[in-house]
């Protein structure tokens, strides 16, 4: 009876142990497709996120170029308040139709950087810098929507006042680049709106201590903007690099 019993106690115990076994090859197995499952979210999530961040990059390079072009007519407007010899009123209204510029970085908002997807990325510093991005974006847009309210609420009532209205939108809408056209080789974005009789003469223009005044903020938000833009952009190109690395 010892023997049979210690016979049958060896056979359950290899029993017991076969099952463990099982157990945990299954485990592990399950393991194992799981991990393929998150790879395969992982890749896709990637590649959306290289496409999104290509797309934000291209965006905010175009809004600096523009206020770019913002600044130098901003820096020859100066130029023309301090020496108004041989200046033509129709490039002075060019380049007011430029100041006119308030240039907003929309990025692409999606639910790819929540937290779900988030842990579905193994690289633990792109993870962070997703992580950062919104309140990296707060940068550039805050200094943005200053200057847009002062284009609104003080820009645009001095030169409404000094009868520029109509001469700046005709320059507007059919002489300056507009880099925020989806279509830049179309010109339906072009209207008729002609010259005002009814303008200041460029001697009035150029003694308007509030007009200069603007100008002048024009250069300091825009220089603001790009100089945060620029730190923006080299957070999109990290990211980019990154992307590029994991993607298989």
């Amino acid at each position: 009876m010892e023997n049979k019993t210690g016979k049958y106690f060896k056979y359950a115990i290899g029993e017991i142990v076969l099952v463990v076994i099982g157990i945990l090859i299954a485990l592990q197995i399950n393991n194992w497709n799981e991990q393929r499952k998150d790879n395969i979210k992982e890749q896709g999530l990637l590649k959306q996120l290289q496409e999104d961040y290509q797309s934000n990059l291209l965006q905010l390079e175009e809004k600096m170029v523009t206020r770019e072009i913002s600044l130098n007519s901003a820096v020859k407007l100066l130029n023309a308040f301090d020496e108004s010899d041989g200046v033509v009123k129709d490039s002075v209204i060019k380049d007011l139709a430029n100041i006119r510029h308030d240039p907003t970085f929309d990025p692409i908002k999606n639910n790819l950087t929540s937290s779900e997807n988030l842990r579905l990325i193994r690289n633990n510093e792109l993870r962070r810098l997703l992580s950062n991005w919104s309140s990296d974006v707060v940068g550039v847009t805050e200094v943005e929507t200053t200057w847009s309210n002062l284009v609104n609420e003080q820009y645009h009532p001095i030169i409404s006042e000094l009868g520029l209205g109509r001469d700046i939108y005709n320059s507007f809408v059919n002489d300056t680049e507009h880099n925020w056209l989806l279509d830049k080789n179309s010109n339906s974005f072009k209207s008729e709106i002609g010259i005002s009789k009814l303008s200041a003469p460029l001697n009035e223009m150029l003694i308007n201590k509030e007009l200069e005044s603007m100008i002048s903020a024009s250069i300091v938000f825009n220089r603001g903007a790009n100089l945060q833009s620029e730190a923006l952009r080299q957070r999109i190109l990290e990211i980019l690099e990154l992307i590029a690395e994991e993607i298989k």
